[in-house]
């Protein structure tokens, strides 16, 4: 009986020590299990940490840059906002094509060296690969009625959109015109170099 009761205790202890080594061993599991899931967690907030940094600091570019921004490209940004046409609601850049994009005195075709600009301008669109939305902005000098640079400037603005959109692709529904005319000079009308500067379009890209 002793023999039996020895054996029965023998077998006790040796499956409670099973079951310490067993209780041990699923408790590490869960512990390693736990210590892991910490480690990625500890990951995504440093990772959402850096993108909230990116961010802020996108903004501030994008501050920097509308405090930089002409007064004709605020205006733009504005209308294609209220218009619905940006993604983003931003602003990227601004070219004022005036060192080949000129027009002749009363004049709205396309010189060879604008159209070569303009295709410049289109490769940059193009490799950039950006979902962008252009307003093309048409000046004029001083010379002549009011209302009939306005006109002029639009047909400028429209002479620019046609050759980007046959010529180089860009979608319609990717660009706007609007002529300032005289209203908003870019350099001085009262000497022939400054009207010469005037005479000419203004690309705002936005996204």
């Amino acid at each position: 009986m002793k023999t039996v009761f020895r054996g029965i205790l023998v077998a006790g202890v040796v499956a409670l020590g099973l079951s310490g080594c067993a209780s041990q061993h699923y408790v590490g599991e869960q512990m390693s299990a736990t210590e892991a899931r910490i480690g990625a967690l500890e990951k995504n907030v440093g990772t959402l940490q850096e993108e909230v940094v990116a961010l802020k600091q996108s903004d501030v570019v994008q501050t920097e840059k509308l405090e930089r921004l002409s007064e004709t490209a605020k205006e733009a940004l504005s209308r294609a906002q209220e218009a619905g046409y940006l993604a983003k609601n931003r602003f990227l850049y601004e070219i004022r094509l005036d060192s080949t994009v000129k027009f002749g005195f009363d004049k709205t075709g396309l010189s060879p060296e604008a159209a070569a600009a303009l295709d410049e301008f289109a490769a940059r669109l193009k490799a950039e690969d950006k979902s962008v939305f252009i307003e093309i902005q048409g000046h004029t000098d001083s010379a002549g009625p009011e209302k009939y640079n306005l006109a002029l400037g639009k047909r400028r603005a429209d002479a620019v959109k046609r050759y980007l959109h046959m010529n180089c692709g860009v979608p319609l529904a990717r660009m706007s015109v609007i002529s300032y005319g005289e209203e908003k000079p870019l350099a001085d009308n009262s000497i022939p170099e400054g009207r010469a500067e005037n005479r000419c379009v203004v690309l705002v890209v936005m996204e």
